[in-house]
C-alpha cells in the first residue's frame, strides 16, 4: 500500500510552509532517516526525513510551491515492489485545459478537504474540475487582481504551468474582460506600491521570512505603544576583563556582546517587569530569563535564537552557546525551540560601527535593547576631562507593560554591572 508524505508542522504555530527544494526524484530508493526534502519556513530552512523504505512513486507538490498548507500530501512512497498502478489515486490536478503537466504539481484534495474553487461565468477557465489549486507567482496575482482579472482563468508559461507576470500582460494585451460574477467581500487591504518609474530594477521576491519580519513588526509599530530610554556606559575596565579571560584558555572566546547579554539578564532578574509581557487582561511576568539574540541572515533575514537561563550561565558558557546558535543561524539549521519563546532581546550593531540605534519591540516581548559601538570620546571625570570607550544602550519598551522609571532603574543597573564587569562573576 502506497505511504503518503505529507507536508510537517515544523513548529506549534505553523500552518504553511514553502517546498525549496527535493533532494529526491521520482524512482530513487529510500530508507528510513534519508532526508528527502527541504522545507522553508518563516523562519528557517528545515530537512525533511522518511521513517520508511521504499521507493520515490510520485512527487506531488513542484520545489518551490509556495504556502502548501501543513498535512497536504506532498509525495507518495511505493513499499517494495509495489506496482505503480497503486499511484492512480494520487494523480496530480491537471492544468493549462486539461493537458497534464511536464511534472505533478499536486494530489487532487478530497471534496471535503477543501471547498471547490467556485467557476467564472468566463469561458474555458482553466481551473481543474476538482478544485485544484491554481499556482501563480505573487507579482502574477497581485497585478491580476489590481486589473480585475480572475488568475485561475490565465494560462500560465511558468514552470509547470505557473502563471508568471507575463502571462497576466500577455492576457491584458488581449483584453480578457473581468469575471462578471459579483465580487466576494474581502477586508480592506493596502494598496500596493506603485511601479518605478523606470524599467530599470530587479524585483527581488520576497521570502516566508522577510514576510513574516514585515508583518510582525508592522503590526508591533502599530499596535504598540513604544517609548525609548537611552544611557552610556563605559567599556573600559570590560574590555581589560575580557582580554585577560581569553587570554586565559582556549575553550572559549568571549566577546562583547556576551558580556551584555549576561548583564542584561542579570538586570532582568533584579528588575522582573521588564521580563514581562503584555495579555490584554494581565501582564504575565516571566520567571525564566531567556534573552533572545539578534542575528543577521545572509538572505538579509534576522532570527533570535534564545540563550536559556540566560541568569544563570557564565560567561564562558554563553559564549560558547552563543557562537553555536549564530553558527547554527546563518546556516540554517536551528530547530524551532532554539529561536521561541524569549523573554527579551538584544539587537547589537556595534560591530557595524553604528554608534546610536532604536529597535522594534518583537512582540509578545515587552523590550529590546538596541546597543551600539563602543567608541573613544572625552568625558568629565572627577572634575577632569578624560579619554573613555563609551557604548550607548536604548532600550524600546512597551508602556502598556512598565513606565520610564521602571526602564531608566533596569538601564541603571545594566550600566554598573557593565561598568564594573567584575559583579557580573559573583
Amino acid at each position: 500500500m502506497p505511504i503518503t508524505v505529507t507536508m510537517p508542522a515544523l513548529s506549534p504555530t505553523m500552518t504553511e510552509g514553502t517546498l525549496a527544494r527535493w533532494l529526491v526524484k521520482e524512482g530513487d530508493t529510500i530508507s528510513a532517516g534519508d532526508v528527502i526534502a527541504e522545507i522553508e519556513t518563516d523562519k528557517a530552512t528545515m530537512e525533511v526525513e522518511t521513517i520508511d523504505d521504499g521507493r520515490i512513486g510520485r512527487l506531488l507538490i513542484p520545489e518551490g510551491t509556495e504556502n502548501v498548507p501543513v498535512n497536504e500530501i506532498i509525495a507518495v512512497i511505493l513499499e517494495e515492489d509495489e506496482d505503480e498502478a497503486a499511484l492512480a489515486s494520487f494523480a496530480a490536478t491537471p492544468t493549462n485545459g486539461g493537458a497534464a503537466p511536464p511534472a505533478p504539481e499536486a494530489a487532487a484534495p478530497a471534496p471535503e478537504a477543501k471547498p471547490a474553487v467556485a467557476a467564472a461565468p468566463a469561458p474555458a477557465a482553466v481551473v481543474s474540475a476538482a478544485g485544484g489549486r491554481v499556482f501563480a507567482s505573487p507579482l502574477a496575482r497581485r497585478m491580476a487582481e489590481q486589473a480585475g482579472l480572475d488568475v485561475a482563468a490565465l494560462q500560465g508559461s511558468g514552470p509547470n504551468g505557473r502563471i508568471v507576470k507575463r502571462d497576466v500582460e500577455a492576457a491584458l494585451s488581449a483584453g480578457v474582460a473581468a469575471p462578471a460574477a459579483a465580487p466576494v467581500a474581502r477586508a480592506p487591504t493596502p494598496p500596493a506600491p506603485s511601479a518605478p518609474a523606470t524599467a530599470d530594477y530587479e524585483e527581488i521576491p520576497l521570502n516566508a521570512m522577510r514576510k513574516t519580519i514585515a508583518r510582525r513588526l508592522t503590526e508591533s509599530k502599530q499596535t504598540v505603544p513604544h517609548f525609548y530610554v537611552s544611557i552610556d556606559c563605559t567599556l573600559d575596565r570590560l574590555l581589560d576583563l575580557r582580554k585577560d579571560l581569553n587570554a586565559r584558555s582556549d575553550a572559549y572566546k568571549i566577546s562583547v556582546n556576551d558580556f551584555i547579554i549576561r548583564a542584561a539578564a542579570l538586570a532582568l532578574k533584579r528588575h522582573p517587569d521588564i521580563n514581562s509581557q503584555w495579555a490584554e487582561t494581565a501582564v504575565l511576568r516571566h520567571r525564566r530569563v531567556d534573552v533572545a539574540v539578534a542575528v543577521a541572515l545572509p538572505n538579509a533575514g534576522l532570527i533570535t535564537p534564545v540563550v536559556r537561563d540566560a541568569d544563570r550561565k557564565g560567561l564562558a558558557e554563553i559564549a560558547n552557546e552563543m557562537k553555536d546558535l549564530a553558527g547554527r543561524a546563518r546556516d540554517g539549521k536551528l530547530m524551532p525551540e532554539d529561536y521561541q519563546g524569549g523573554t527579551f532581546s538584544i539587537s547589537n550593531l556595534g560591530m557595524f560601527g553604528i554608534d546610536e540605534f532604536v529597535a522594534v519591540i518583537n512582540p509578545p516581548q515587552a523590550a529590546i535593547l538596541a546597543v551600539g559601538t563602543g567608541k573613544q570620546q572625552p568625558i568629565v571625570k572627577d572634575g577632569a576631562v578624560a579619554v573613555a570607550t563609551v557604548m550607548r544602550a536604548t532600550i524600546s519598551a512597551d508602556h502598556r507593560v512598565f513606565g520610564g522609571a521602571e526602564a531608566a532603574e533596569f538601564l541603571d543597573t545594566f550600566r554598573q554591572l557593565i561598568e564594573d564587569p567584575l559583579t557580573m562573576l559573583l
